[in-house]
């Protein structure tokens, strides 16, 4: 293509509504060529070949390709590695200015960097845009500039700071006659990037009927009560924006709270980066795992001898879901109860969960484990015991998933609750006493 274009990389921000670097490159003045790329280093690092998040992006490039395809326009659809693909399209197109949404996660700020560097040596610009949330980096900080590394009042500025002007919709529909005019592009099968079909069914982007019980609801897992939108939110196929007026409208205001935490973690791994495979308390990496490997196995497959847990892993592993009381439960139980590293947890969620965001899990596993910023304390353990008698006492949610436990097949516990919880209150303060000496 030898007219001059800018290209909109899409990332985690497949739509074409409302969508940030989107609406900036059609107002460059270049005909906008919409780009995805198949990471290849990220994919690589995926063991299951019907990985459901990669079958879930192939489905909606689909339908983003179509959609601009009646506009006229069409859909580059790249494989491989980053550093490898920017140069074979640049000396294909005549490129002026790359605009993209900006990634937070360490490895695609390295990514970017790099990038960014190499198009300024080709006299290419490259634009990054806040899209996936409404708050990023250093917009909500304390007086001094500092990070706050505690929810409540970070949550208390957030919402002191949103007004319409962060939530006003980009109005990119007003401008898709800049779109570029070509024909339609190939479009490369999931076997041609080296994956297959998985057969997922996948949640609705429609969440609006479950906010209002939400706050009453949300604790019980047999009522399904949550939106399920954490698939969307890490896509990008549904905008932050829009969610957020929602959760506004309807006074959803616990809701509207779940989706700050989700900015904090994202915060504090923009900078605190070492916090993606270190503790955040450094004290807390000085623990000794006993990382026994065949309770690990147990707990992957749902085979503690616990009901809640055993029916929270099997419904991740069927369904690629969790829902969010049983995800502390579950984790709680892996660090404290097995003593197992949580970062083997965290690696197991990235490999099984539908709405992995690399910020969101390592928060919620260093919560857990207690070795994250605003965690439990180490001396809060779960006892899974009382967590269903309280969120699931009719059983509905176990045996749902987990249906032995209504005979007597059900496995007897790996371990007992109370010897669990001493010995994790021992290890611990062994390992944060000798830090401390």
């Amino acid at each position: 293509m030898t007219t001059a274009i800018s290209i909109c990389w899409l990332r985690r921000d497949l739509r074409l509504d409302d969508q940030t670097a989107l609406y900036h490159a059609l107002k460059s003045g270049y005909p906008v060529l919409c780009l995805f790329i198949f990471d290849q280093q990220i994919l690589e690092q995926l063991p299951n070949k019907a990985d459901s998040r990669i079958d879930f992006i192939h489905q909606t490039l689909a339908k983003l390709k179509a959609k601009l395809e009646q506009k006229g326009s069409s859909l580059l659809v790249k494989y491989g590695k980053v550093e490898q693909v920017w140069p074979e399209i640049i000396k294909t197109h005549a490129v002026k200015a790359v605009y993209t949404n900006t990634d937070y996660e360490p490895y695609a700020t390295q990514r970017d960097n790099g990038l960014a560097e190499y198009l300024r040596s080709e006299n290419i610009n490259f634009f990054g845009y806040k899209d996936q949330v409404v708050f990023e980096k250093s917009e909500v900080v304390k007086a001094d500039g500092k990070p706050y590394t505690v929810f409540t009042p970070y949550y208390k500025q957030w919402l002191q700071k949103l007004n319409p002007f962060y939530l006003k919709p980009y109005p990119t529909q007003k401008y898709f006659d800049k779109l570029a005019k070509i024909p339609p592009l190939p479009f490369p099968t999931l076997s041609a990037i080296g994956f297959e079909a998985s057969g997922q069914a996948f949640p609705s982007i429609h969440f609006e009927n479950k906010l209002a019980g939400y706050d009453q609801k949300r604790d019980f897992p047999a009522l399904d009560a949550t939106t399920h939108i954490g698939l969307h939110l890490r896509f990008g196929t549904l905008s932050i924006r829009a969610v957020t007026q929602e959760a506004l409208a309807q006074k959803a205001h616990k809701w509207l709270s779940e989706l700050a935490w989700r900015e904090f973690y994202m915060m504090i791994l923009w900078h605190f980066p070492h916090t993606a495979s270190h503790s955040f308390k450094p004290a807390y990496d000085h623990i000794k795992w006993r990382n026994n490997e065949t309770e690990f196995e147990a707990w992957c497959a749902g085979k503690t001898g616990y009901p809640l847990v055993d029916a929270g892993m099997r419904q991740l592993n069927e369904t690629g879901f969790m829902h969010n009381r049983v995800r502390m439960v579950v984790a709680s139980f892996l660090c404290k109860h097995l003593l197992i590293d949580w970062r083997w947890g965290e690696a197991y969620f990235a490999e099984k969960l539908l709405d992995y965001d690399q910020a969101s899990n390592v928060g919620g596993w260093q919560w857990a484990c207690g070795s994250g910023n605003d965690a439990a304390p180490y001396f809060r353990v779960f006892n899974p015991e009382l967590q269903l008698q309280k969120f699931d006492p009719k059983m509905d949610y176990v045996y749902r998933w987990a249906p032995e436990y209504q005979s007597a097949l059900a496995p007897a516990p790996l371990v007992a609750h109370e010897f669990a919880r001493d010995r994790a209150l021992k290890t611990y303060k062994l390992a944060l006493n000798e830090k401390a000496s």
